[in-house]
């Protein structure tokens, strides 16, 4: 299986959400599945039945985390040397072209993305579209709308 990238930020991200699920969430789902079968006939039940779904739930994204952190090829982005390039983990400062609005985008992996804190996948189209290039280039973006073209003001590692 091929790895995928990751920021140190986001791995912990998903470390702690591993302990939390085995550490509280697991333990919580097994006892609510213990009061339920307390009350007696499971067959109606709606009270376990819901927490046999959210154990379903649970178990689910242990092994989902698990296996990404498994594969995973942790990036620190500060020790990252890009020689100026768009890279994995660069933070990105745009300017676009037509209406003149900056933007600051750090590319980061899938898990990792969040638009509104300025974090994009690495399999964006914008982020596809930066990937090698350097301060002063411009980059072509596919959108919705048509092309849309951004100059990279500045590239960052941090």
């Amino acid at each position: 299986m091929a790895t995928i990238p990751i920021t140190k930020r986001g791995a912990e991200m998903l470390k702690e959400e591993l302990h939390r699920l085995k550490t509280v969430e697991r333990p919580a789902v097994i006892s609510a599945i213990a009061e339920a079968r307390a009350q007696g006939d499971l067959s109606e039940n709606a009270d376990y039945d819901a927490a046999k779904d959210r154990q379903g739930f649970i178990e689910g994204r242990i092994q989902e985390i698990e296996g990404k952190l498994s594969v995973a090829q942790v990036i620190d982005p500060s020790a990252v040397d890009g020689g100026g390039k768009v890279v994995f983990g660069a933070t990105v400062e745009l300017e676009d072209e037509e209406s003149g609005d900056t933007v600051k985008y750090q590319i980061v992996g899938e898990d990792e993305a969040d638009l509104k804190r300025g974090l994009i996948n690495i399999s964006s189209p914008i982020a596809r579209a930066l990937i090698g290039k350097e301060e002063g280039d411009t980059a072509e973006v596919q959108a919705p709308g048509g092309i849309r073209r951004y100059e990279v003001v500045a590239v960052s590692y941090q």
